[in-house]
């Protein structure tokens, strides 16, 4: 059973000094300035995910170790350095599990993972302590260890709900972005985080399931009106990539042609749109490049997602914030220099909704989530 992220605890994780069983809800909305810490926020969920990745010799994966590396450092991580930080604290509770630790770091700027517990409701009472002082998540081995169905395999379930949060990142459509270029056929498994196997996954999604795929044509068809639908053949080499042709013609157009607004769209309709969604979304800034008319349907995609799955967007478009309710906003801002985090009440607006919508409110900084100066 999928399950969702019900609160999120963070504490000195980058611009984050501390927000505390923070609420996620089915639909969340994240809006705010430049440098107000959204983008902290959703690495919270890529760190979360190389936890449960091993470190394997000869083999390219996004550990922890990695992870860490790749953004710096772990005094890179820290908020405001290690003089002020010592180490980083996250806890996440889903609906039948619970999932903590400390990351704390080395002389060399590596990071060991320290207090490491985990919870179930129907199993515990208390949090159950793992130990610590690894450089490698022992919630890996305590699944290893333990049959895969085994009902009290605490490590496999919140493992296997890590596993199911799907951080979307499409902002890299240009000529050169790997969703516009071949790609094995065989990788059809799931939707690749920047689409790099879009072509693969909706040549398997047209054999298997006709109706998704043809949602998804009518989409794209509503955003592309000159767009008839895609020519998914695999190649000598075993390889397929996103061929299409336009209306009225039967000649092969490439992927190259469509324009980068076209292309991201294309894969935001995929992900929002696939039969068997991840548990758990996370979408950075989908409205890049967006016309109105193409946010305005974005909008009624991401709330029709929210009903199969949980969603996380962060967002700098006031248009499309204009679709969704208060509750499904979160603003981010930064309060001495520290990013806070605020779910928005339907109460505390209810004298403007009648005059303003949601976006006029943010244009106007009614709704804090503009620049702030310290």
């Amino acid at each position: 059973m999928k399950q969702v992220i019900d609160k999120l605890t963070i504490k000195g994780f980058k611009s984050i000094k501390q927000i505390e069983d923070f609420e996620l809800k089915k639909l969340n909305v994240m809006i705010g300035g430049n440098g107000a810490g959204k983008s902290n926020f959703i690495d919270i969920f890529r760190l979360f995910r190389a936890m449960m990745e091993l470190s394997l010799p000869g083999l390219k994966n996004v550990n922890l170790q990695s992870f860490v590396k790749d953004g710096g450092g772990i005094h890179d991580f820290l908020f405001n350095g290690p003089k002020v930080t010592e180490e980083i604290e996250l806890k996440v509770l889903l609906k039948n599990n619970g999932y903590q630790f400390k990351l704390s770091p080395t002389a060399d700027e590596r990071v060991l993972i320290y207090d490491e517990k985990t919870y179930n409701k129907y199993l515990n009472e208390s949090w159950q302590n793992l130990g610590g002082g690894y450089d490698m998540s022992k919630l890996l081995k305590e699944k290893d260890d333990n049959p895969e169905n085994d009902p009290q395999n605490n490590a496999n379930q919140i493992y296997d709900a890590i596993q199911s949060w799907h951080i979307y990142h499409f902002n890299d459509s240009s000529k050169r972005a790997a969703m516009r270029h071949f790609e094995i056929i065989e990788d059809y498994d799931y939707l690749r985080f920047d689409a790099a196997n879009i072509a693969p996954f909706l040549l398997k999604l047209r054999e298997k399931s006709i109706a998704s795929y043809n949602d998804i044509i009518e989409t794209i068809r509503l955003v592309i009106p000159f767009f008839d639908d895609f020519i998914l053949k695999e190649s000598q080499n075993e390889k397929v990539r996103l061929n299409w042709k336009q209306k009225g013609s039967d000649y092969p157009m490439r992927p190259h042609l469509f324009s980068d607004g076209s292309m991201r769209f294309i894969c935001l309709a995929t992900a929002l749109l696939q039969p068997d969604p991840p548990a758990t979304m996370i979408i950075d800034e989908p409205e890049l490049g967006m016309h109105p008319y193409a946010i305005e349907l974005l909008a009624e995609l991401i709330e029709a997602a929210s009903q199969k799955s949980q969603v996380i967007i962060s967002t700098q478009s006031s248009n499309l914030v204009d679709y969704f309710e208060p509750e499904n906003i979160i603003v981010a801002f930064r309060d001495k220099g520290a990013s806070i985090f605020r779910r928005l009440n339907t109460k505390e607006l209810v004298h403007w909704m009648d005059e303003y919508s949601l976006g006029d409110l943010w244009r106007k900084n009614i709704i804090s989530g503009g620049p702030i100066h310290e």
